[in-house]
């Protein structure tokens, strides 16, 4: 059994290794970006800020997932695509949580957003574009629909990660949803009369709890503007691309921005797992033959 474990895991790092060299440009980026999260960690492992180097090590993972997606999955993913993926999750880890750009640049947050709903809308567009093109299936669905489906696909995975950030805030105390600064507010909760009218309170300039002042120079809005933009940039992401889909299908695959960022079936050629496996076969077979004794 460990012998077989090891020899699959020889095969899949072979793999591993033809995949990534198959495009230049986009292993050229990932080794640079792998250089800078070890030169990260090495950083952070000297200034004892283990929860970094938690990060980092996550990184180094999440960016050797594209190329074992492709592998396992047997889907090409575009150059484009598989470069766009490389930088956004170095941007959301190393510059966003390391180097606090989340804070210095209150727009990088944004940007992420509306990158993850454009890519999650391509993702879901390929699969079920993959499906639409299968022989095995006699449906033929309509471009509108692919457009439709690939846009709930986008909006689901926006919606599933708020949920995450929610729950990681209110179980372990983080502030993954970030709270906004804001000087008008309105809630029924301020209505003297207890009725079901909104009473606002305007030009808030200060913010007083147990009796010291926040220094924040407003009202503290707990999570909720910062999931809806979230939501919101999800959205413009995920219906930009959809749009871009559904003339993708409806000319037939001619859309040239799409189809750098649509995953499509690998061709046999770039089947590296088979290659990798079809070379160990081949050098067991050579090995076998040179053992066996040679008959006088």
């Amino acid at each position: 059994m460990k012998l077989k474990l090891k020899k699959r895991m020889k095969v899949m790092k072979k793999a591993l290794h033809m995949e990534l060299r198959e495009h230049k440009s986009s292993f050229i980026v990932y080794v640079v970006l792998r250089l800078l999260v070890i030169l990260m960690m090495i950083l952070q492992i000297f200034n004892r800020n283990y929860e970094n180097v938690f990060l980092c090590i996550l990184t180094l993972i999440l960016l050797i997932i594209p190329s074992f997606i492709q592998i396992n999955l047997k889907i090409e993913l575009p150059t484009a695509l598989e470069i766009t993926i490389l930088i956004f999750i170095f941007a959301a880890e190393i510059l966003g949580e390391i180097q606090a750009y989340y804070l210095k640049f209150p727009f990088w947050d944004t940007v992420l957003h509306t990158v993850n709903g454009f890519l999650m809308a391509a993702i879901g567009f390929a699969l079920v574009d993959i499906l639409n093109r299968s022989k095995k299936f006699s449906i033929q669905l309509s471009p509108a629909f692919v457009a439709i489906v690939a846009f709930c696909f986008s909006m689901t995975i926006g919606v599933v990660w708020e949920f995450f950030e929610c729950g990681m805030d209110q179980l372990f105390g983080l502030d993954m949803q970030k709270d906004t600064i804001v000087h008008t507010i309105k809630s029924v909760m301020l209505d003297p009369t207890k009725g079901n009218r909104p009473v606002g309170i305007r030009d808030i300039q200060s913010v007083m709890v147990n009796g010291q002042d926040l220094g924040l120079g407003g009202y503290l809005d707990i999570g909720l503007l910062d999931t809806m933009k979230d939501l919101f940039v999800n959205f413009i992401g995920a219906v930009v691309f959809s749009i871009l889909g559904y003339f993708y299908v409806k000319k037939r695959g001619k859309g040239i921005l799409a189809k750098r960022f649509i995953p499509r079936l690998k061709s046999k050629e770039a089947d590296f797992l088979e290659k990798a496996e079809e070379e160990e076969r081949s050098l067991a077979t050579f090995l076998m033959r040179s053992t066996l004794p040679i008959e006088v």
